[in-house]
């Protein structure tokens, strides 16, 4: 295991660089680290803040390394490291149910992955149904397996893995479901449906159809208020549209929200220097307020391109294979450097290492937990049952990823990234203690092998406390905003009537208010003995001083 103590005030970035360190990973704008709150809610860890005042939850804190902005161009990417780790990431979504495709496609996606995995086909290494022993989709029939296999048989030889991986994301680029990370919702009349956003611009599917596609420059605004969230599309013929759905939860309605303003910033935006905070609502003391800290899409295909070093090694399943029969690759770890300060890395290596893959599907989907193998030798027994009596196409089943939910592969050899944050003086906790609490926390959604679970431990405030706390500030800076905006509207209300009784103007607009009479009566009524009385008043101060 490779084991990074933090500070307890590191922030999200000095976390998310030591990993990138670690996996010796330099185009890492493409990536972040996910985490789950006590409500089973999914969220991005902010770079900007601490880690431990984002946790909600009592420690010890379960944290995936994702792909978040996936590439408009995977196979253009400059290092292969990078690719790989895209590749894996599609590899889950695939394995999940999130990549919808047809069955040809389906088929071609996982020869690609068998190729990359076992090499070309030996009759004496792979018999008759060696296929079967992988789990690429979350259902799929005998005759897709036998499909795969031909194509891998004879349409594939030759090819090394990691021409297969950039076959594969080329192939897995052109599908209309690229890049979705669905969160589920519901719409105005109540049917569900799954929001997301690609590289290409934000996407609504319902059942196995995608109903809008609206492009990142088409997207005018997106805001939310309390579970609805709104769209605001501008089109050609300067006609405005609104789309609004429903999120679960609140904290579901916020998360899809900043993912939005993220995206867009991310694939939209020129310069990371037009960037600009957002407010959820129109009224400057109502609502959340949020910015992206990262740089975009084209600043981080500029600084790719300048990128000359070697290129670092990756291990691809040389090590064993895990339960399902897959291998469990692992990115050839850099040199490490001594950390300064209470910050340093320590790594104890097993004999059989490897990416423990990271978990969770959709982004509210309450997550079920069984162990790992008789989840998987039911549901692809179960699938296989069902589906060997009629043609396998992918795409006819209904869209819903939280049907695809499997438990994750934990094995006592598997590499596993540990963030232990903590006081200098605290004592580390046992493994044994690490392994229970990874079974109680709430993110066990799903299995693959894309990139590195890590834990952090640290010492934090979480719970309800937290909630409540945090409850009660919004409430507080809610009512300071508008007792600041009170304020304001008062005192340009006072300088506009100075201005109107007191100064020589003669503009048209001051000439039309002074001209009525209502406000020659307050003038002469009101204001001059209000005037005359503070004159007074200050005049009798000026002479006691």
């Amino acid at each position: 295991c490779s084991f990074f103590i933090l500070q307890k005030d590191a922030k999200g970035q000095y976390l998310f660089d030591l990993l990138c360190h670690h996996l010796n990973l330099l185009e890492k704008d493409y990536f972040g680290i996910r985490f789950v709150d006590p409500d089973k809610q999914r969220h991005w860890l902010e770079f900007t803040k601490s880690v431990v005042k984002q946790m909600r939850a009592q420690p010890p804190f379960t944290m995936c390394f994702r792909v978040k902005f996936y590439p408009t161009d995977p196979a253009a990417l400059k290092e292969e490291i990078t690719r790989y780790l895209v590749f894996l990431q599609i590899k889950r979504d695939l394995y999940h149910g999130r990549l919808l495709c047809k069955t040809s496609d389906a088929a071609l996606l996982a020869a690609y992955i068998l190729q990359a995995e076992i090499g070309d086909y030996d009759p004496g290494k792979h018999p008759e149904g060696y296929s079967s022993k992988f789990q690429f989709f979350p259902k799929h029939s005998e005759k897709l397996e036998r499909k795969i296999a031909e194509i891998h048989k004879t349409e594939l030889s030759g090819q090394t893995p990691a021409t297969s991986e950039l076959n594969f994301l080329r192939k897995a680029q052109t599908l209309e479901t690229y890049g979705v990370d669905p969160h589920p919702c519901k719409d105005v009349s109540g049917n569900a449906a799954f929001l997301a956003f690609t590289p290409f611009g934000f996407v609504v599917l319902q059942g196995n159809k995608r109903i809008h596609f609206i492009k990142w420059n088409e997207v005018a605004k997106m805001k939310f208020e309390g579970k609805t969230f709104c769209l605001y599309v501008s089109q050609k013929e300067e006609k405005k549209i609104a789309l609004t759905y429903f999120a679960p939860t609140p904290e579901a309605c916020k998360h899809l929200w900043k993912c939005g303003i993220e995206n867009q910033a991310f694939y939209k935006l020129e310069k990371s220097s037009q960037v600009r905070t957002v407010s959820s609502s129109n009224l400057f003391f109502k609502g959340s307020r949020f910015r992206y800290s990262g740089r975009v899409a084209k600043e981080v295909m500029e600084s790719s391109a300048k990128i000359k070093r070697e290129p670092p090694e990756i291990h691809r399943g040389a090590v064993g294979q895990g339960d399902e029969g897959h291998s469990w690759p692992v990115p050839s770890p850099r040199p490490r450097r001594p950390l300064s300060g209470q910050s340093r890395l320590q790594s104890v290596h097993s004999g059989r290492a490897g990416l423990e893959s990271l978990r969770d599907s959709a982004h509210s989907t309450p997550v079920r937990s069984a162990s790992h193998g008789d989840a998987f030798m039911s549901h692809s027994r179960s699938s296989r049952a069902e589906s060997s009596e009629r043609v396998a196409v992918i795409s006819d089943e209904i869209y819903s990823p939280a049907d695809s939910v499997l438990p994750t592969p934990v094995a006592e050899h598997s590499l596993e990234l540990m963030l232990l944050s903590r006081q200098i003086n605290g004592a580390p906790c046992s493994i044994e203690e690490e392994k229970e609490s990874e079974a109680n926390t709430p993110t066990a959604t799903e299995a693959d092998e894309m990139g590195g679970e890590f834990k952090a431990l640290c010492q934090g405030v979480g719970g309800n406390g937290g909630t409540q706390a945090a409850q009660v500030n919004k409430f507080v800076l809610s009512v300071l905003r508008l007792l600041l905006v009170t304020v304001g509207l008062l005192f340009v209300l006072l300088l506009l009537l100075i201005i109107l009784t007191e100064s020589d103007l003669d503009i048209a607009f001051f000439r039309d208010i002074r001209q009525t009479p209502e406000f020659e009566q307050f003038h002469y009524q009101y204001f001059c003995p209000l005037r005359r009385w503070f004159a007074c008043k200050v005049r009798s101060v000026l002479s006691l001083l």
